[in-house]
């Protein structure tokens, strides 16, 4: 402890660092180094300077005269300034006939002038409309066109359906048609084993079937009241084929012409008869044929 007491001062704390050497010489250094360069610049500006002269001249005139009095001006009073006068309103002047032609001209200019921007406009609007009308128009019928062409397509495809329809129910008629007469085959061929006709005969049924020979007469005495006919009379008697078809008690269910006799009227009363008959008479075996082919003329 003496040891460092002695080193250090008694005022100085011992955790501090010690203060760097040679800092007073340094600062020393420093302001010598500036009191120099202030007095080199101070001499740089200095030493070529000199004082300029001052010349001093007095004018003198060749003959002596006196100066003037100075003038004495008066005390300055305070102007007032004049008011400005305010300008007359000017008189109304009448407007002279030129005048008023000129305005009446102007008026009218103007007048016309407006009427017929105004009639420039309906006119454009005219126009805007009627060119706006006409796109509608020629809108509508392209639309009218392609609705046209859309339906044209529709039936033609609807008439393919159809053709495509008709030919597949003609195919499943035919169809039909030949099985059925397949089926009357396997019955004919089937029967043929119990047949009772005589050697000679050509049939193909069990036993012979129709109407008797006298049987065609009975209907026509039957339905020949009914016709009712004026015969204009001539060398021409045509005769009418009618196909009836009959239920199995007879009564008449369809008729039609199948063989027309050229006149219209005969043709229409053998119907009307038919229709007025209503129900056929009965064979010798008690029968009816379903189908019958009967003829008919004016006069029998």
């Amino acid at each position: 402890m003496s040891t460092l007491a002695s080193r250090f001062p008694p005022d100085r704390d011992l955790l501090r660092p010690p203060p760097a050497p040679g800092l007073g010489r340094g600062f020393g250094f420093a302001i010598v180094a500036h009191i120099l360069l202030v007095a080199a610049l101070s001499f740089g500006v200095n030493w070529r300077s000199a004082p300029t002269p001052a010349l001093e001249a007095e004018l003198w005139s060749a003959i002596p005269q006196a100066a003037a009095p100075k003038e004495q001006l008066p005390p300055e009073t305070p102007v007032e300034p004049k008011p400005t006068p305010k300008p007359e309103p000017p008189k109304p002047q009448e407007p002279t006939r030129e005048e008023i032609q000129a305005q009446r001209d102007a008026e009218i200019a103007i007048a016309k002038a407006k009427e017929r921007k105004q009639k420039e406009e309906q006119e454009l609007r005219d126009a805007e409309e009627k060119k706006r009308k006409l796109e509608q128009q020629k809108k509508d019928e392209a639309d009218k066109k392609e609705r046209d062409r859309k339906d044209a397509e529709r039936k033609q495809e609807q008439a393919k359906k159809d053709d495509a329809a008709k030919q597949e129910k003609a195919k499943r008629d035919a169809d039909a048609q030949r099985e059925k007469l397949r089926q009357e085959n396997l019955q004919r061929m089937a029967g043929m084993a119990g047949a009772t006709g005589a050697p000679n005969a050509t049939g193909s049924a069990q036993k012979s079937s129709g109407p008797s020979a006298n049987y065609a007469g009975r209907i026509k005495a039957r339905v020949r009241p009914n016709i009712v006919y004026n015969d204009p009379g001539g060398a021409a008697n045509p005769e009418a084929e009618v196909e009836v078809r009959a239920a199995p008690d007879g009564t008449i269910v369809a008729r039609k012409i199948v063989k027309s006799s050229g006149l219209e009227d005969f043709d229409n009363a053998v119907l009307r008869a038919l229709d007025k008959t209503e129900v056929l008479p009965r064979d010798t075996d008690g029968t009816v044929p379903k189908v019958m082919i009967i003829t008919f003329r004016p006069r029998e």
